[in-house]
Parts: structure tokens; C-alpha cells; sequence
């Protein structure tokens, strides 16, 4: 078993105005996201499943080209290799998001 206080995790900045604390397990990385208002996660595609879910804010998503709009309370699925951004329409927001298999390429 781990502790982590989230707050003392020193963030990625994957994007201008984007922050990521990442945690991994064996077999899954969780992501703590936050996102500053009117910035975006380029579009990109990755072989992991995804699930997330937006705390605070609210955030436009586009999954496999669908516009989602996903409100504080709001969660989502991303399939695995499915082409996918994102952008902060009210914020700061605050997402969890959860990958299996672990995401290497953010240790």
C-alpha cells in the first residue's frame, strides 16, 4: 500500500494552462488535472482506456469526433486508440482520469 497527498506530487504541464499529478499502480495510472479556463489538450490518441470525470468547471471534450460538453459531476469513457481533446470552457477545472493498461510515457 501507497500514500500520496496529491498536492505534494510535482505536476506535468502537458499544455499551456494544463497541470497533471500522475499516480501508478501496477496495472493503471490515475491522472489529477488542472485545467485553467479557455485551455485545451490537443487532440492526440493513445492505446489506453480512459475513464474520467470532471470535478470542478466544465470542459468541452471531442472523442472520436463528437462533441461532448461534460459538467462538474459529468464523467466519460474513452476507448483505446480513440482520437481525443479537449478544452476548458469554465474553470479552473478539476478532472480525475483513470488508464489502464499504466501509461509509461507519463512516468
Amino acid at each position: 500500500m501507497a500514500y500520496y497527498a496529491i498536492k505534494d506530487i510535482i505536476p506535468k504541464k502537458p499544455a499551456a494552462g494544463v497541470e497533471v499529478r500522475i499516480i501508478h499502480g501496477e496495472r493503471m495510472s490515475v491522472g489529477f488535472f488542472t485545467i485553467a479556463q479557455g485551455s485545451a489538450i490537443p487532440e492526440h490518441a493513445h492505446p489506453h482506456e480512459q475513464i474520467g470525470t470532471v470535478l470542478t468547471g466544465r470542459m468541452e471534450l471531442m472523442i472520436a469526433g463528437e462533441k461532448h460538453l461534460v459538467p462538474a459531476g459529468g464523467a466519460y469513457q474513452i476507448p483505446p486508440n480513440a482520437t481525443h481533446s479537449g478544452r476548458c470552457l469554465e474553470g479552473p477545472a478539476e478532472v480525475i482520469e483513470m488508464f489502464s493498461p499504466v501509461r509509461e510515457d507519463l512516468k
